[in-house]
């Protein structure tokens, strides 16, 4: 049984949710969203929606939390938004933008230059005397996790200073270094 699938979905105000055959869409004040479905099947009261399986099926048990979820992330995406923040941690790790052009200077021999997508919004915060920080706005989280994802994977944090692209409260596991 599942626990998060069963969980009804409270429908904002200024949302709102079309339910096509396989096709789940919602609209909101920050943008409109599209997902595709099946094995499930989705009531919707007034405010409210529920995620209900067909059968008890293997793949059926697997997709009702997962649909849940995306459908919940959907319509708190297109309310609320979603942000996430990475931080440069590193002598001489620097971040700009010029509108939705990414220049990291990251310790290699070339500055990484990535061009992110409309959807999200960037921003890059440089105070003197701490690290750099990127933040990115979306309303759409599966595509802010990919872009984020793929910034921290030029120079994850490694385990002995801590240098690299983390995330903003990322626990790093520190690793003694040589013993004298």
């Amino acid at each position: 049984m599942s626990r998060i699938g069963n969980n009804p979905i409270t429908i904002p105000e200024g949302v709102s949710v079309e339910i096509q055959p396989n096709l789940f869409v919602v609209k909101g004040k920050l943008g409109e969203l599209s997902q595709p479905y099946d094995e499930v099947s989705i009531d919707q009261s007034e405010n409210m929606i529920v995620v209900k399986r067909q059968n008890d099926t293997k793949p059926s048990k697997a997709k009702h939390g997962l649909y849940r979820a995306l459908f919940f992330n959907m319509i708190e995406g297109v309310s609320k938004g979603w942000t996430k923040e990475l931080e440069l941690v590193g002598v001489g790790y620097r971040a700009s933008n010029q509108g939705q052009i990414l220049e990291l200077a990251l310790g290699f021999s070339h500055n990484i230059v990535l061009q992110i997508p409309s959807e999200v919004k960037l921003e890059t915060i440089t105070e003197k005397g701490k690290n750099p920080i990127i933040k990115l706005t979306s309303f759409d989280k599966q595509l802010l996790g990919t872009i984020a994802s793929k910034i921290r994977s030029f120079r994850k944090p490694e385990p002995y200073k801590g240098k690299g692209v983390k995330y903003v409260g990322e626990e790093i596991r520190r690793k003694a270094g040589k013993s004298a």
